[in-house]
Order: C-alpha cells, then structure tokens, then sequence
C-alpha cells in the first residue's frame, strides 16, 4: 500500500486553499463555478500537462457552444423531423464531427468538448439560475485557465519547497 507523501498533504493544502478562494469569488459574484472547475478535473486527469491546456480550454469552449448550436438546430430541423430525431441527429454529428476531425483539429474536436457538451446540456436543465451558456464560456475560459495557471503556480512553489537536495520531488495529481 502506498503512503501518504508530505509532498501530496502540501500540494493538497495548497489545493484546497486556492479552491476555496476561487469558489468564495465567484459565489460572491452569483457565477457558477463548475465550468471552471471541470477545467481543473480534466488538468489533473492529463497529469498537469501544460501542452493540454489550450487542449482542455477550446475544446470546453466548443462543447458549450455546441449547446448553443443544439437550440439553432432543433428549431430548425424539429418541425420537419420532430424534437426528439433533430436532437438526436445533433448529437450524432457532434460525436461524428469529433471522431472525423479529431485528428485534423485535435484542438477543437475533443473528448473535453464532448464532455463540456454533455455537462452543459445537464446544466441547462436546472431552471434557477436560467441557463447561460456564453457565461459558461466565460467563466470556463477565464476560471479555466486561472486554475491551470494557479495549478502550475503549486507545483512550482511545491519545486521550491521539494527541492531534490532534500529528496522530494513535486506531486503529479492522479498519480
């Protein structure tokens, strides 16, 4: 079994601090925190990655759009195919769209959109406060990319305190 490092129960405190702070901020402010906190989640699951950031940024942005898109295209298209089929048939070239072009505009068409795309759809159904998918956007690019920074700001600071003259070395989230 693995031991607690004091690396992790540091990196951890310094973690939860700034989660605290950045929740206190947006709560005073009547923002929802989750865009910018699911950019946190998928930061870790790339192991803090630096080059998976922009990655993890325009994919959520592009998956919160697709919610947009979603409400342009059942309207259009659901008189003629019904709501159900039009939503579907959305659905199914977002996810076509993501397999095809994933490699061409790894970028955009990623597993982060789809995700954003399904957790904003999840979003938009709790009536209050009324869904707002470009503050979502706003929140997720701006909060999004305050996280990755502050999260990579810990693991430097963590490099200072951890320095290999005392045998330590940085904590990687998910490891």
């Amino acid at each position: 079994m693995a031991k607690i490092s004091k690396q992790r129960l540091i990196f951890g405190l310094f973690l939860i601090a700034f989660i605290i702070i950045l929740e206190l901020i947006l709560h005073h402010f009547h923002l929802p925190a989750w865009p910018a906190f699911l950019v946190m989640i998928f930061f870790f699951e790339t192991h803090m990655d630096p080059k998976k950031a922009s990655h993890i940024i325009v994919g959520g942005l592009f998956g919160i759009l697709c919610l947009i898109l979603t409400g342009l295209f059942i309207k259009a298209l659901a008189p003629v195919l019904g709501l159900m089929t039009a939503r579907l048939a959305f659905i199914c070239l977002v996810v076509y769209a993501i397999v095809v072009f994933g490699e061409m505009l790894p970028m955009v068409f990623n597993n982060y959109a789809f995700m954003f795309f399904l957790i904003s759809g999840l979003a938009a159904t709790v009536p209050n406060p009324a869904p707002n998918p470009y503050l979502w956007m706003g929140i997720e690019l701006v909060g999004g990319t305050i996280i990755i920074l502050g999260v990579m700001g810990i693991g430097k600071l963590m490099a200072l305190l951890f320095t290999p003259a005392t045998g330590g070395t940085p904590p990687v989230a998910g490891h």
